[in-house]
């Protein structure tokens, strides 16, 4: 893809300055920036929950909270982490890169971006401050649960306040990024011609059209329940608790590919360049994108084997969940293919999306295992699952974006990020997080389940590692921003970086200066 551009000088005239920067901002740029600095806050926040939560789990018998305080963490840590941390984050990286990799001057809805983000940390707000709630935060795990939600104290109806506002901010970002890659794409650049991180996020922006307000729909059932006198899901006045379940997870396990498609996208685009080939198979990986968006509408009920559904219901979501990773698996066999005879070289980028596809495809086949119906039904609600889950999202989602940042912050800061720290980064994550979550597949297969302060003695062991483990993961995160984040983006001592900092590097974000200026593609490149 050759590519002619003309940039204009930057006028800083049109810039503002100060505080009125960050809380009026319209530039996609700035707004990419607020996000992921709200997104690395609740990651961090979430992060200390549960070091807390593996605090307690260190040694058999109650060490340091109640089990009710216990629960609460477990369920806010879920929900900070998915909607405070995961999403933001992705969000972030869609307003940077869409408009530089599309050739677009910034999102097609520039005061609608700023009121989509600026709905965040109210909702943060009251997620967290929903601790201080008479009787605490809410205890119903982060599905949030009825009965037991309707039973909870005024925490449960801060965490309901604050998802609505969250997932309104993200009906608000989808349709602002479908608009800005249908509408305003460089002349000469074809839907078949867009960077696979901007179709992930594409196929992404329409699953969270369609199942968020499926979310905000069980959450007000929720709500009126608690409050209106509804019986939505009391069995008492005529409900059902198990159709929540059903609405819920209609929601759900969408939301799961909502988390891990962009992440696709990333690790799309930094192999060909670490590999200095073409992506293999570019138009098969757009398609098996599509194919697994559609197929996550039809899997929902396999979260729900253990309710007592009839067998031909079991059957039939055993069997979707096991083809949803048909598409799954053509992607690691063209990323594996990609870097087949590539001539490939190992910066940190790489490192952390080579670890990628080992770690997820290890959540992956967990989570084959899983689909089966009878041993679901044994592993349910245990250990397993949580490795299973923590392999796809921490390992998935969490090394997509630190390949991410890595592979683009040159563009974004302008200077190179330390190697020889970045590498110490990858490798301390990628050993850490497998002592902290491989011991629980065991724990899981032994009988250990989820969401108890407490455990029997034979559990103690393969705790101490897990404990151990995540400590120390959560250590490289910190060190993360203070040696590596932190020190790039100030810029002292570190090389400035060139406009195309990889050699392999394809693509539009690489045809401006480094860092990007707060102005880009006000006459549009022309893509040939």
């Amino acid at each position: 893809m050759s590519t002619t551009i003309s940039i204009p000088a930057d006028p800083t005239h049109a810039r503002p300055h100060g505080w009125r920067r960050w809380l009026f901002a319209t530039n996609h740029k700035d707004i990419g920036t607020l996000y992921m600095l709200f997104a690395f806050t609740m990651f961090l926040s979430g992060g200390v929950m549960a070091l807390m939560l593996r605090a307690e789990l260190f040694k058999p018998g109650l060490q340091i909270m109640r089990p009710e305080f216990f629960n609460q963490l477990s369920s806010l840590h879920g929900l900070v982490m998915i909607f405070g941390a995961i999403m933001p984050a992705f969000v972030g990286f869609a307003n940077w890169m869409i408009p530089l990799e599309i050739g677009a001057p910034d999102m097609a809805f520039a005061r609608m971006n700023n009121f989509s983000f600026w709905l965040l940390p109210p909702a943060a707000l009251l997620l967290i401050g929903s601790f201080f709630a008479p009787g605490g935060a809410q205890a119903a795990g982060w599905t949030m649960y009825a009965p037991l939600s309707i039973q909870m104290g005024p925490g449960m109806d801060m965490t309901i306040f604050a998802v609505h506002l969250m997932g309104a901010s993200s009906i608000m970002g989808a349709i602002n990024i479908i608009v800005t890659i249908l509408n305003m794409r460089a002349p000469g650049m074809t839907m078949m011609k867009l960077p696979m991180f901007v179709w992930t996020w594409l196929i992404t922006a329409y699953l969270l059209i369609a199942v968020m307000p499926v979310l905000a729909g069980a959450i007000t059932m929720l709500l009126f329940d608690r409050h209106f006198g509804t019986s939505f899901f009391n069995p008492g006045g005529g409900g059902d608790p198990v159709m929540y379940q059903h609405i819920f997870w209609f929601f759900g396990h969408p939301e799961v590919y909502i988390m891990i498609l962009p992440a696709f996208g990333i690790i799309s685009q930094v192999i060909p360049t670490f590999s200095r080939k073409p992506l293999f198979g570019y138009s098969s990986m757009v398609y098996a994108t599509s194919s697994i968006a559609i197929l996550s509408f039809m899997v929902w009920a396999h979260h729900m084997f253990a309710t007592g559904m009839p067998v031909m219901g079991q059957l039939f979501f055993m069997y979707a969940s096991m083809l949803i990773s048909v598409p799954t698996g053509v992607k690691v066999f063209n990323w594996t293919a990609t870097m087949w005879r590539g001539s490939m070289t190992f910066e940190t980028p790489m490192l952390f999306a080579i670890g990628f596809i080992f770690v997820f495809t290890m959540g992956g086949f967990s989570g084959l295992i899983l689909a089966l119906a009878p041993l679901d039904i044994a592993l349910h609600g245990t250990y397993y699952v949580v490795a299973h889950f923590h392999y796809v999202l921490v390992a998935g989602s969490l090394f997509a974006m630190f390949a991410g940042w890595y592979y683009w912050s040159p563009k974004w800061t302008g200077h190179m990020y330390n190697e020889r720290r970045g590498k110490i980064h990858f490798w301390g994550t990628m050993i850490a997080f497998n002592v902290a979550f491989f011991p629980m597949h065991f724990l899981g297969l032994a009988g250990m389940p989820r969401r108890y302060a407490d455990y029997p003695a034979q559990f103690t062991d393969f705790n101490q590692v897990s404990t151990i483990g995540a400590f120390a993961f959560g250590l490289m995160q910190v060190y993360f921003l203070f040696c590596v984040a932190l020190p790039a983006y100030h810029g002292a001592g570190h090389v400035k970086a060139a406009d195309k900092p990889w050699d392999g590097a394809e693509g539009l974000e690489w045809t401006v200066p480094s860092p990007a200026p707060f102005h880009t593609f006000e006459i549009p490149p022309v893509v040939e």
